[in-house]
Parts: structure tokens; C-alpha cells; sequence
């Protein structure tokens, strides 16, 4: 079917991915058990004519739901990144506090070292770093934060959107100081402090403990629990992993009014070649390829578009994908339900289709779904 120019101004306005949600519905605290989060499920290509049908689920009817509409099986693909306590407090000389939002992933530090003691415990070791740095008055180049553990910040370069170039200096491990000292990074628009629960809750049951980078949940993952897992494996479903850090810039809303004209922020990636043979399998036995998250989805299609093939992938992406895109790789997406005017919003229309998308909101507005990083879940398929 032929889109008309005006549909396609319609696809490529900001104006029409805003809706309005009322901030009751943004949830503040995860659900009390993970796999009892609701599920809509988007069949984008229901039988017969008619527009895509939405159906009220439970997350832990994921198995079943599944295996009904592939009963051969399939593949997911999971982001196991974790979340790091990546906001940091600490002083200036004069006294004045410092918060500091670490951005660049632990993983990906160039670490230097320097004098100190033969153990190696007291060394004192330094990397540059990427971070948002917020004081009372501002901060002046070559200016250090001290913390309250053998770590020392210096502000080397302010960049754009308040991001700065820093140096760190530390002794010991530097992962250790962080979960000692540090507070997980909650998306802003929870407007509340951290606590203990967020340790746990802030993460997904299978994020690797070696990929420690994200300063925000893939939070399709949080739904997951072990029993939900093996439900999956036991109906044929494979699973893999990928590692996308996820930065700052996710939350950041697509500013212009052409959305073709934003610029995508840059997130690190990594396809192992385990993952890479799992999909190109899955893509010859005509098995779907299923997404948990975006940010999976994202990593599938940036490795894709960088290479031109399905491979074994390091490096960053950039890729930014809104209406017309053709997917490569990913068949069906599990995803949360995204902040209005983002990038993540205009994907998830991409796949589906920008009506479909808003159609299926405005449904779990009626049936009162809980929404954002917290909140209730969306299978696209």
C-alpha cells in the first residue's frame, strides 16, 4: 500500500508521537513480584482484515502466549548489562557538594597506573571518563571533587547538555568504591530518591556482574524471572544475550520537529559470535527472532547495519531507526511503554506502525496500565 505525502508528514512529525498520560500512571515502585506485571499483546498482523488487536495479558503468560503464535519455537535475545550506582556525592575544596552521574561503563575505562604501594592495594590508578557533573556554582577546569573513599574527580573539559569530561583517580577497585559509595541512577522522571530495593529491582535477574556500564535498566528484562525462563526453554525457545551499555542519552526527548533531523546518541555494543550463530540458525530454520527490550533490538540492528550481515559485533552504534526503516534481523519485540516524543517511542512505531503504536496506548491508558521504566510490558509480534 502506498503511504501519501501526508501520511508520511504524519510519520515524520513530533507532534504526532504525543499523548497525554496522567502522572498517576508512571509507576514509582516496580510490582511486587516481576512476572505479575500486565502484558498487552500487539498482534500486528491479525487474521483476516481489520486494524492490529491488543489483548490484556500477564507477563507470566509470556510462555504460553509464545509458543501459540510460534509453535515451533524461537529466539530471544536479552541485553545483560547491569545497572551501576553511578551517582556519586562528593565536595570541593571549598566545601560546596558535588553529584557527579558517571557515563562512561566501567568495562570500557582505559585505567592507568600510577605511584603507590607494592600490593597494589594502595596504588592509585586514573582514567579519563565521560560524566554530568551538577554544583552550586560552577566548577572551573583542573577543579577536583573528593569523595568519601580513596576517590578524587577532576573536572578536565564541559562539553554540550551539561556533560564534562573528567579525570578519575583512585585506589583499590574502582567497582567496589562505586557500590559502597554510589546511588543507582533512577530515571528522572520517578522523582524520588534511590533506596535498597533499587539494588535488586533496578535490575534484571540475568545482568552479568563483568558488564557492569548502563546507567539505566534494559527494563523488559525486569519482568523475567527464572521460572519464566525456563516456561520459555521448555516450549522451544532459545535464549541469548547481548551487551548494549545503556547511556543517559535515552532519556533525552527528540527535540525536533522533523524527527528526521534528531541526532542519535552513541551506545556501546557487543554481539558475541555465539549470539551471532544462535539468530543466523533461527533464520534458517525460519524460527523468529524475538527481542527483549529496545535496546536489543538496537544492538541487532546496529551490528546488522554496521556489517551488513549477522556477525560477531564490538564497537558503537548509532543507528536510529523511525518509520520505514525495514527490519533485518528482529521479528518481534517484548518492550515497556515509552516516554512520549522519544526515539524509543518512534522505533517501537517503526515496527509496528505509528496508528498501531498509539492505538495500542491509548488502550493501555483505558485499561490502566502502569507505565515507564517501572511499569507494564508490550509484545509486539
Amino acid at each position: 500500500m502506498t503511504t501519501t505525502t501526508k501520511g508520511l508528514a504524519l510519520e515524520f512529525s513530533l507532534s504526532s508521537y504525543v499523548y497525554e498520560l496522567p502522572t498517576e500512571r508512571i509507576a514509582r515502585r516496580p510490582c511486587a513480584e516481576r512476572s505479575a506485571s500486565r502484558l498487552l499483546v500487539l498482534d500486528r498482523n491479525p487474521e483476516g482484515e481489520g486494524d492490529a488487536q491488543a489483548e490484556d495479558r500477564r507477563f507470566a503468560d509470556l510462555p504460553e502466549i509464545l509458543s501459540r503464535r510460534f509453535p515451533r519455537g524461537g529466539l530471544l535475545v536479552a541485553n545483560n548489562s547491569r545497572v551501576f550506582p553511578a551517582r556519586i556525592f562528593g565536595r570541593r575544596k571549598s566545601g560546596g557538594r558535588v553529584e557527579l552521574l558517571l557515563l562512561t561503563p566501567l568495562p570500557l575505562l582505559e585505567v592507568r597506573e600510577g605511584e603507590g604501594g607494592q600490593d597494589g592495594q594502595n596504588r592509585w590508578q586514573s582514567a579519563e571518563a565521560e560524566g554530568l557533573v551538577r554544583t552550586a556554582k560552577r566548577m572551573k577546569q583542573g577543579e577536583a571533587a573528593e569523595f568519601d573513599a580513596p576517590l578524587r574527580v577532576v573536572l578536565l573539559e564541559r562539553g554540550d547538555y551539561g556533560r564534562c569530561r573528567l579525570r578519575l583517580e583512585w585506589q583499590g577497585e574502582l567497582a567496589e568504591i562505586l557500590e559502597d559509595i554510589g546511588h543507582m541512577p533512577l530515571p528522572p522522571y520517578l522523582e524520588r530518591e534511590d533506596d535498597q530495593a533499587d539494588r535488586e529491582r533496578y535490575q534484571t535477574t540475568y545482568a552479568a556482574a563483568h558488564k557492569a556500564g548502563s546507567v539505566a535498566a534494559p527494563t523488559a528484562g525486569l519482568h523475567f524471572t527464572p521460572q519464566v525462563r525456563a516456561e520459555l526453554a521448555a516450549k522451544g525457545f532459545g535464549w541469548a544475550e547481548v551487551t548494549l551499555y545503556v547511556g543517559y542519552g535515552t532519556f533525552s526527548p527528540v527535540r525536533e520537529t522533523d524527527i528526521r533531523a534528531h541526532e542519535m546518541h552513541a551506545e556501546h555494543v557487543e554481539v558475541p559470535e555465539q549470539t551471532a550463530r544462535a539468530i543466523r540458525e533461527a533464520k534458517a530454520s525460519g524460527l523468529p527472532v524475538i527481542c527483549v527490550g529496545t535496546t536489543s533490538a538496537r544492538s541487532l540492528e546496529g551490528m546488522h547495519k554496521a556489517l551488513g550481515t549477522v556477525s560477531a559485533f564490538a564497537g558503537d552504534t548509532r543507528i536510529y531507526i523511525t518509520p520505514g526503516y525495514k527490519f533485518q534481523v528482529v521479528d518481534a519485540l517484548l518492550t515497556n511503554f515509552h516516554l512520549p516524543e522519544s526515539s524509543l517511542l518512534i522505533m517501537v512505531s517503526a515496527l509496528a506502525g505509528r496508528e498501531k503504536i498509539m492505538a495500542a496506548y491509548a488502550v493501555a491508558l483505558d485499561l490502566e496500565y502502569r507505565f515507564f521504566s517501572y511499569g507494564d510490558a508490550m509484545l509486539i509480534v
